[in-house]
């Protein structure tokens, strides 16, 4: 199992989240020399509906898990000062993936931003070595 993280602004675009989630998937193939084959874009629940992130998932033909927010904070996630507290003021990419995939959760990648720096992307899985 391995999962697409997101954490993004409201404004955000599916270009920013595209852009941060393949320059994600290209250092995570990098690291470890292999195609990652993804399950999922999981985000903040709060975060869930968004159309950017609807859009991607549809492209994608990903399921979108949500997390909440009591899930989100217990993480072990890069610190962020752009991220507001509710979320444990760290990244909501890297903590949305580390939950989704469980006690056994294996960062691939921490967080990649897009260009525009309107979204992050990190992947977790359940062991080093993707699918």
């Amino acid at each position: 199992m391995t999962v697409a993280g997101l954490g993004f602004r409201a404004l955000s675009s599916v270009a920013s989240l595209r852009a941060a989630l393949n320059a994600a998937l290209a250092a995570a193939q990098a690291a470890h020399g292999t195609a990652i084959t993804l399950t999922a874009l999981v985000t903040a629940a709060d975060k869930a509906a968004h159309p950017a992130l609807l859009q991607l998932a549809a492209e994608l033909q990903l399921p979108i898990a949500p997390i909440h927010l009591p899930q989100l904070v217990r993480q072990s996630a890069t610190p962020s000062a752009h991220v507001p507290a509710r979320y444990g003021a760290h990244s909501v990419a890297e903590a949305a993936a580390l939950a989704a995939v469980g006690p056994a959760a294996v960062l691939l990648t921490s967080r990649c931003t897009s260009p525009d720096r309107m979204a992050t992307a990190a992947l977790a899985s359940t062991e080093n070595t993707p699918p």
